[in-house]
């Protein structure tokens, strides 16, 4: 009956955005080349999570890409663009944040909540320079991607169910977590000074430190670089890039390299390939095929299939992977996206078996 509730409870939900009214774009142009821009998005999902002995379902924010709220100004001037943008997430109850033990309140926002506080100057000749809580110079590296199914298959399979535990063979809870063997070694956003290069036909350069200056104690110091390519060419777009980034903890450095690659076709048959590797500590890859096309008058949608598959993880010798299908659909007159998807977890050890375990995801996201 809990779960009949549940579930009753996530398709209100999903109707509720869905019948949602479009908004009109919240902007105020001051007539100087300056403008204001309030934005966001609501994300509501219901995630059910079979770990092979029970099953888990809960109403969540869908962290593939979280709900949120910020503001963006821009500035004209005659050497570039001076920009100031605030984003933080709402604090809802994250679809990568509970497990089977633990299950967090519904909303509890606090510091690390905060996505951006980010000053920026955009030259028309030298390039840019952004100092402030943000992007580091590698987030996003390995997430290049031209499929419309990012809010159901895209490299960080873990958004889905990351704090979830493997059960071993006989049954029992392992405190191994599907975040803890599936990672994508994504740079984040940090307090940092970054800096990037004018376009070169298609080329980019990235380089930042900074601090983790929202969690509490922590004196974690990073340093990144990423090198970015992207293109249109007859038939096709291109997206592609290579990030490397190091995190200082108290003298010992942790050093990730990563990068993806994306390409689309005309026909809107589009592939994604991502790898990385943690030096002394484990690597990946991940591969999806997707297709894009508008058979409703309502809006695009998007069909994927994904892998993924990471060595040496958690110990040494160990394999883990995943397997994911979904299907998005575009609403364009109400700026809302509906999602499915389906996705199974495995992991084993030399050591210890684990049972497989799986999820399935559904709910809507609409921006304004």
């Amino acid at each position: 009956m809990q779960n009949y509730r549940g579930a009753t409870a996530a398709m209100a939900l999903v109707a509720a955005a869905a019948a949602a009214p479009a908004a009109a774009e919240l902007k105020y142009e001051n007539g100087r080349g300056g403008s204001v821009t309030v934005y966001g998005q609501v994300n509501p999902g219901y995630l059910s999570f079979d770990d092979g002995v029970g099953s888990t379902s809960e109403l969540v924010d869908n962290a593939h890409s979280g709900s949120r709220v910020g503001l963006l100004l821009l500035q004209d001037y005659d050497a570039g663009t001076f920009s100031f943008n605030f984003e933080t997430s709402l604090g809802l109850r994250s679809s990568a944040g509970f497990d089977q033990t633990f299950t967090p309140g519904g909303a509890d926002w606090s510091r690390t909540n905060l996505r951006r506080i980010d000053f920026a100057f955009a030259s028309n000749s030298w390039g840019k320079i952004s100092a402030g809580q943000g992007s580091m110079a590698s987030d996003g590296i390995a997430e290049a991607d031209f499929g419309g199914t990012g809010l159901t298959n895209y490299v960080g399979v873990a958004d889905a169910a990351g704090g979830f535990q493997f059960r071993t063979a006989a049954g029992a809870l392992s405190g191994v977590t599907i975040g803890d063997v599936m990672p994508t070694f994504d740079a984040g956003r940090r307090g940092r000074v970054r800096y990037d290069t004018p376009d070169f036909n298609g080329f980019t350069f990235s380089v930042a430190a900074g601090k983790d200056i929202l969690t509490p104690d922590s004196d974690d110091e990073y340093y990144d670089a990423a090198l970015r390519y992207s293109r249109a060419f007859s038939g096709f777009e291109l997206d592609a890039g290579v990030g490397f980034s190091r995190r200082d903890r108290n003298g010992v450095d942790r050093d990730d390299t990563f990068g993806s690659l994306a390409v689309k076709l005309d026909s809107g048959i589009n592939f994604a390939v991502a790898a990385g590797s943690r030096k002394d500590d484990g690597d990946y890859v991940y591969g999806k095929v997707g297709y894009d096309r508008k058979f409703l008058s309502i809006g695009e949608t998007s069909f994927a299939v994904d892998y993924y598959r990471g060595n040496d993880f958690n110990s040494v010798g160990s394999e883990a992977t995943s397997v994911g299908v979904g299907i998005n659909q575009d609403i364009d007159s109400i700026n809302t996206q509906l999602y499915l998807g389906y996705r199974t977890y495995e992991f084993a050890e030399v050591a210890t078996s684990y049972l497989e375990a799986d999820s399935v995801l559904f709910g809507a996201r609409w921006r304004f």
